[in-house]
């Protein structure tokens, strides 16, 4: 993968934002199957796309989902939960009338929802870096890419 498709950049950022989201069905019911299901996919690469968001992976199950995603860096974990959560439902129970009856207080998903952050440098990695902070500039290199290190420093932004 080039370092364009890896990182996002802005007028003075570039970003590697990745979340793993994982959600499930009110009451899990495993309503989520056949046509159902093929719209729901489709659904959520549209509110993706809707918002700047690229869909890495994802799996939809019975009863729950998993989507990995790069989102941009204005948008809060809790805005996107938001934007595929609620957006998702709300088309779904428009089109599938079954599902308006088994949900009839207009909640497809169960309250709350797992997202985990994924990237490139670990915990560890970052730990040992503050830990050892040294004097010396290049002791610690962020990017993973002498491209990209470049790039950053004919454009100005420090790595």
């Amino acid at each position: 993968m080039s370092d364009s498709e890896r990182y996002r950049r802005g007028a003075h950022t570039v970003t590697d934002i990745k979340y793993h989201f994982v959600w499930k069905t009110k009451y899990s019911y495993g309503v989520l199957s056949g046509e159902i299901a093929n719209r729901t996919r489709q659904i959520l690469r549209e509110i993706c796309a809707e918002h700047g968001i690229t869909v890495v992976s994802g799996n939809i199950r019975k009863n729950h989902i998993h989507v990995l995603i790069s989102v941009p860096a204005d948008l809060s974990v809790a805005k996107v939960a938001l934007f595929l959560k609620g957006k998702s439902s709300y088309r779904l129970q428009r089109e599938f009338k079954e599902l308006q009856k088994r949900y009839w207080g207009q909640h497809l998903w169960a309250r709350g929802y797992f997202c985990a952050s994924v990237g490139a440098v670990n915990e560890e990695m970052i730990r040992q870096y503050v830990e050892n902070q040294s004097e010396d500039e290049k002791s610690f290199q962020v990017w993973d890419e002498e491209e990209l290190k470049e790039t950053c420093y004919l454009s100005g932004i420090k790595s």
